[in-house]
């Protein structure tokens, strides 16, 4: 295997009598796409917050490219569940907003994000207000925030949680295709395991609190990949593995 571009090295966290991670570690190479899955409250959201520099963990290290990253926001771009679009900011307005808090000048940052709107499904969208987009194209803009700033490793914390059914499975496909046009490092946290094996080149499956990885299964289903991908055999066999490990670590 490559070397890894993002590499998660024992972390521990606990808040105050309360353990938290113990000991996760694994690692993301480049242009893969990971996803994390685990039973609900085990550390998942914890795990995001200390690998993207928000809080300190108590032992062990976030590394980027082999190089100490922890407590580090830089190296990451990061997606949280909602899209925080500020609603007064037009569309284009909102995707150049972490450019310009990096110090990026407004026009280039603004020429930067306008390239990608078209790829995003934005076009013609550009001077419009959150509030006059779907909930797909809400997330399509602040996805296209996060990946502007051109950082290492795109942390994506549930995205498309907040969606309906239809939507979701529609942001889904789109994410699967754009995905393959650029070199992204992507990692994923995620409740929905059917999203995991659609989208990811490898799942972590973490065990209850206070977690550590105990299994990793490598997602062998072919790319490009659309909704057909869905019904194959592989497919089925895949989410049902994963859906026993994530039974099995929950008891």
């Amino acid at each position: 295997m490559a070397e890894a571009r993002l590499g998660v090295d024992h972390l521990v966290k606990a808040y105050g009598a309360l353990p938290v991670l113990d000991g996760v570690a694994f690692g993301v190479v480049p242009g893969e796409f990971v996803s994390v899955i685990g039973p609900s409250g085990c550390g998942k959201s914890t795990l995001f917050n200390v690998i993207a520099g928000l809080e300190r963990p108590d032992a062990g290290r976030v590394l980027v490219d082999g190089e100490d990253a922890t407590g580090r926001v830089d190296p990451f771009a990061y997606m949280p569940q909602q899209d925080l679009l500020f609603p007064w900011r037009t569309v284009l307005a909102n995707t150049t907003l972490g450019l310009e808090v990096a110090g990026v000048p407004r026009r280039a940052a603004r020429e930067r994000a306008r390239a990608l709107f078209p790829t995003f499904g934005l076009a013609g969208f550009e001077d419009s207000h959150p509030a006059e987009l779907s909930g797909g194209m809400r997330q399509r803009a602040a996805l296209l925030r996060t990946v502007v700033q051109d950082r290492p490793v795109l942390l994506l914390d549930e995205p498309f949680g907040a969606l309906d059914s239809l939507t979701r499975t529609d942001m889904q496909t789109w994410l699967a295709d754009v995905r393959g046009r650029f070199d992204w490092t992507v990692l994923l946290i995620t409740h929905d395991i059917r999203e995991a094996v659609y989208l990811s080149d490898r799942v972590v499956v973490l065990g209850p609190r206070p977690t550590s990885v105990r299994h990793e299964v490598t997602v062998d289903l072919p790319r490009p990949r659309d909704l057909a991908t869905t019904t194959s055999t592989r497919f089925s066999e895949i989410t049902a593995e994963l859906l026993g490990m994530l039974t099995q670590n929950a008891l």
